[in-house]
């Protein structure tokens, strides 16, 4: 299938993380079914003994697969729906080494010099729908927080979408293509990117879950008769700072 540069309003997200979150847990569920952005994080920086803080956390994707290796995580996210599957998803794991709470991106509660990682997921990028007319300062704001958290010699990891439904990396539209110019050229960070493909049951479940969280017409886009893996690409900006 021809790969599309459509891509769900990012202000459509506010109501799926508030009303839809479960929708949404159930389908990043499905997500980099390889453990591509896994294995890209560790290649980057490697995990093991780390001590982390989370920017938009959302349900706790990312921070389950970092409880594996981290000494410890501290996630944070600003709706509550989200969290609560989180600490759900979390303790389902049995681990203890994480904490989770309500935190802006902009003003995490944590003390400065407290992390070797902070890391931020599919979270910093709603700046641009949202507050489009000061999006450079906020976007500064959050990497200022970021390097306010990390210790010395700590790395800042920004993970993005670079399209879904396409084998390439291709940006999904305007916006987005400002703010990763933004990040390379601008603030100094570097760039590479893996497929982090969804993988399906059956078709059916396909349809099903991604209906639950984008519009018919989109998963339409994405999805021919019979499909169950729906390529995806994700974007990986890094930065150690001093």
């Amino acid at each position: 299938m021809e790969p599309s540069n459509r891509f769900p309003k990012s202000d459509e997200f506010k109501d799926v993380y508030r009303r839809n979150a479960a929708a949404y847990d159930r389908l990043v569920a499905r997500e980099d079914y390889q453990g591509n952005v896994f294995a890209a994080l560790n290649a980057i920086q490697p995990l093991h003994g780390l001590s982390i803080v989370e920017f938009g956390a959302g349900t706790g994707r990312l921070t389950r697969l970092l409880t594996v290796l981290a000494e410890r995580i501290a996630a944070f996210d600003i709706e509550p729906a989200m969290l609560a599957l989180a600490r759900d998803n979390l303790t389902a794991t049995g681990t203890s080494n994480w904490t989770l709470a309500a935190g802006d991106n902009l003003l995490m509660p944590v003390a400065a010099n407290c992390a070797d990682l902070a890391l931020e997921g599919w979270s910093f990028n709603h700046v641009m729908a949202w507050h489009p007319e000061d999006w450079r300062e906020r976007i500064d704001g959050m990497l200022k927080e970021m390097a306010r958290v990390l210790k010395p010699g700590g790395v800042a990891i920004l993970l993005e979408t670079m399209g879904t439904g396409t084998r390439r990396p291709r940006i999904p539209n305007r916006r987005l293509k400002l703010l990763y110019h933004y990040w390379q050229e601008s603030c100094g960070f570097d760039f590479r990117w893996v497929r982090s493909d969804y993988q399906f049951a059956t078709p059916q479940e396909a349809r099903d879950l991604l209906r639950g969280v984008f519009s018919e017409s989109l998963t339409n886009t994405w999805l021919a008769a019979g499909m169950t893996l729906l390529p995806q690409c994700t974007g990986i900006w890094w930065r150690r700072f001093p």
